[in-house]
C-alpha cells in the first residue's frame, strides 16, 4: 500500500505526507476482535499504570466521540482548560474524568458501543481532506496541523491502545506491518522538532533506521532554521541510530525509556546526536 500523499510545500518539513484513511476500518476490525476475544478476567487487568483494560477501553471511546463531535459535527461544548492549566495537564484531567464516568459501564456493553462509534470514525477519515488545517500535533511541533498528520496520529494513538490491551491480556504486539510501518512513520515525524534545541552547522544530518518489514530509513537535516525530514539525504550523516521495530514504537510512547533504547540501538558517528534523537516522544506525555 502507498501511504504517501502528494507533496504540501508549507509543511514540506516534516516530509512526505502520509495517508492514513485506507487503514482506519481494518485498525477498527482489528480493534474489536481483540476486545472480542477477551476472557471476563482480562479486563480488570492493567493496561497503563493506573487503568485497566475496561479503562483504556472507555478511554478509547472518548477519542472516538470527541473526533466526531468535533470534526465531523461541528460541536464546540464540553471542557475546557482551567487557569495555569497546561494542555498536557488538561488533557490528562479531562480523560480521567471520562475513564471515570465510564465505570459504570459493563464491558459488553462497551464493546458495542465502540463497534457502533468506531465505524463511524473509520468512515469520518476515509472522507477526509488531507490537506485543509487541522488540530495541532504538539509532539511535532506544529500547530495546526495539516489534516493528514492529524489523522495519522489518531491511527497511531488507536492502534497504541491495542496494542496495549493486547500485551494485557497476554498478547505480543500485532506483527502486521500494514499498521505498523504507517505508525513508525508517522511516529518519526517528531524528529526535528525533538532535535529542536541542538544546534549544528546547516547540513548536518541525522538518520534513524528501523529494521524489519515494518522499518524504514529517516533522516533529518538542520537547515538554519529548524530540522527538516525534506532534504536529500547525504553520503554519510553525522549520526544513525540503529533501532529494531520493538523498541523504536515502544520508545515513542514511552513503554521504554531512552537510556533502554540506547542499549539496544547501534549507533554511528556523533554518539550526543544519536542520543538527542532517542529522546524522540510522539505522544502528548
Amino acid at each position: 500500500m502507498n501511504s504517501r500523499l502528494g507533496d504540501t510545500p508549507r509543511h514540506s518539513w516534516l516530509g512526505a505526507p502520509i495517508d492514513a484513511r485506507p487503514l482506519f476500518a481494518p485498525e477498527h476490525a482489528a480493534l474489536m476482535a481483540t476486545l472480542r476475544g477477551l476472557a471476563p478476567a482480562d479486563w480488570g487487568k492493567e493496561a497503563v499504570p493506573g487503568w485497566t483494560v475496561r479503562d483504556l477501553a472507555a478511554h478509547v471511546l472518548g477519542d472516538f466521540y470527541g473526533r466526531l463531535a468535533r470534526d465531523r459535527d461541528g460541536h464546540r461544548e464540553g471542557p475546557a482548560l482551567a487557569p495555569g492549566e497546561t494542555l498536557e495537564a488538561f488533557i490528562h484531567r479531562i480523560n480521567q474524568e471520562w475513564v471515570h464516568t465510564f465505570s459504570r459501564v459493563s464491558p459488553a456493553a462497551l464493546t458495542d458501543t465502540l463497534d457502533l462509534v468506531g465505524g463511524q470514525v473509520a468512515r469520518f477519515f476515509e472522507a477526509a481532506d488531507p490537506g485543509p488545517p487541522s488540530l495541532g500535533v504538539s509532539w511535532a511541533g506544529v500547530d495546526p496541523a495539516p489534516m493528514w498528520l492529524d489523522s495519522a496520529r489518531d491511527f497511531t494513538e488507536f492502534w497504541t491502545h491495542r496494542q496495549q490491551i493486547r500485551h494485557a491480556a497476554g498478547r505480543e504486539t500485532d506483527p502486521d506491518p500494514r499498521f505498523l510501518s504507517l505508525v513508525l512513520d508517522t511516529f518519526m515525524r517528531a524528529l526535528p522538532h525533538t532535535l529542536r534545541e541542538i544546534a549544528a552547522p546547516v547540513g548536518t544530518q541525522m538518520q534513524v533506521r528501523i529494521d524489519g518489514p515494518a522499518g524504514g530509513t529517516w533522516t533529518v537535516t538542520a537547515t538554519g532554521d529548524r530540522w527538516s525530514l525534506a532534504e536529500p539525504d547525504a553520503a554519510r550523516p553525522a549520526a544513525a541510530v540503529r533501532l529494531d521495530a520493538e523498541t523504536a514504537w515502544r520508545l515513542c510512547v514511552r513503554g521504554i525509556q531512552p537510556d533502554a533504547a540506547l542499549a539496544r540501538a547501534r549507533i554511528d558517528g556523533d554518539r550526543e546526536l544519536a542520543e538527542a534523537a532517542c529522546r524522540i516522544l510522539s505522544i502528548v506525555h
